[in-house]
């Protein structure tokens, strides 16, 4: 008698992976049933060459931009009054990513169990704390494809705001790395061709040819050191980054930077604003919308501002207050519009402005920001060849201008 693989979950939710012994798939599929079972997956296992291979970490995982997408088609659905069993079947059959999908199934079989959506969207590390308490508070007020809506429209924001600074970064992070390698290639190849050619003439060697000439012979002598404290630099700002005092220090330093500090201050106002004002907009109470904002901030100095926030609010002061005693983060315009946001009762519209507003900025600071750092790389580049070219043939110029004298 055949077995088969299956996966399915108890009445409790629980998921059971096992084997069943049946004379066919139909068989093996009505015993589950009978037994109470929902089933997600049942096959034959594979055998020799015809088993299946998984290389799970060649697979894809789902990101932000496969939620925007499913967020928006399922609040599209909904809206169109499909019931939400049948819609996340329909999502999981289309989705490409094999992770996304079973992600998909257990959601769905976890509600088609009885299970509320957002309690089975909370046992999947993908869906954040965010996400989870607006679907919930869609839920409540019987609105979850317009808070789902909300969601995918923030989501694309998101996407578009980390496009604009990757975008920011790429570009001179290439021509650095290029930099670097052409002169690592002139100091450690060329440069010794000529030392040799130099050191054979006898001449006395100018100053610029001379430090050269040391710079390679370190770097050819210290590669594989250099190479493994870059490696050992790296993890140890990563280990020290994990600490509660280095993540503080080094994110102080960041918004701090002289160029791309402003950059980050700008992106962490855009994503606080447009954070806070979808969870106030959703019906979300303004405690645990600071709370959750506080968890999306990306920046430890702007964390400890809203716990602040949040602790003022909770003793009975607005949020303005707070927020306008800290003027290096939240400037005077973020802390008047939120205040004039609560006088009239429309925070959330406030906030949406704010988001707009230092979305442009974020715009027109990566415009600007490559648009000068282009020529400065280039000009960086050219003055590195340009002083080895001169230091290796300053001496050949010199030796030449003493033989045309004799």
């Amino acid at each position: 008698m055949p077995a088969y693989q299956y996966k399915a979950r108890d009445r409790q939710g629980r998921l059971i992976s096992a084997v069943i012994e049946a004379d066919d798939i139909r068989t093996a599929a009505r015993v589950l049933r009978e037994k109470g079972l929902f089933i997600a997956e049942i096959k034959e296992p594979g055998r020799g060459l015809q088993a299946e291979i998984k290389l799970s970490v060649l697979e894809p995982k789902p990101g932000l931009k496969d939620l925007a997408i499913f967020s928006r088609q399922l609040a599209t659905m909904l809206g169109a009054g499909l019931p939400i069993v049948q819609a996340l079947a329909i999502l999981e059959k289309q989705t490409e990513k094999k992770k996304f999908q079973e992600i998909l199934r257990d959601v769905r079989l976890e509600v088609e169990g009885g299970a509320n959506f957002s309690e089975a969207l909370s046992r999947h590390k993908l869906f954040n704390r965010l996400y989870i308490n607006l679907v919930r508070a869609g839920e409540t007020s019987g609105s979850l494809d317009t808070i789902l809506d909300r969601l995918a429209t923030f989501q694309e924001n998101e996407l578009a705001l980390i496009g604009k600074i990757r975008s920011a970064l790429t570009y001179p992070a290439i021509v650095f790395v290029f930099a670097i390698g052409v002169t690592y290639f002139l100091l450690t190849t060329i440069v010794p061709q000529f030392a040799q050619i130099l050191t054979g003439l006898g001449s006395e060697l100018p100053l610029l040819t001379r430090a050269l000439m040391a710079i390679s012979d370190f770097l050819r002598q210290s590669s594989l050191f250099l190479l493994l404290l870059a490696v050992g630099l790296y993890f140890g700002y990563r280990s020290y980054y994990r600490t509660e005092r280095g993540r503080r220090q080094i994110d102080q330093i960041k918004l701090r930077l002289p160029i791309f500090g402003n950059l980050v201050k700008k992106s962490a106002l855009a994503r606080f604003s447009r954070t806070f004002g979808l969870l106030i907009s959703s019906g979300v109470n303004i405690v645990e919308a600071l709370d959750i904002t506080k968890g999306t901030a990306g920046n430890a100095i702007v964390e400890d501002i809203l716990e602040q926030t949040k602790v003022a609010i909770q003793a009975g002061e607005p949020v303005y207050t707070t927020l306008q005693a800290h003027p290096q983060v939240f400037p005077p315009m973020v802390g008047s519009m939120v205040a004039i946001g609560e006088e009239t009762g429309a925070l959330d519209t406030m906030l949406t402005k704010i988001a707009d507003f230092y979305e442009r900025e974020v715009d027109e600071a990566v415009s600007a920001l490559t648009a000068a750092i282009e020529p400065l790389m280039i000009i960086f580049l050219g003055v590195v060849v340009g002083v080895i070219v001169a230091g290796m043939f300053l001496p050949l110029f010199r030796i030449i201008g003493t033989l045309s004298q004799q």
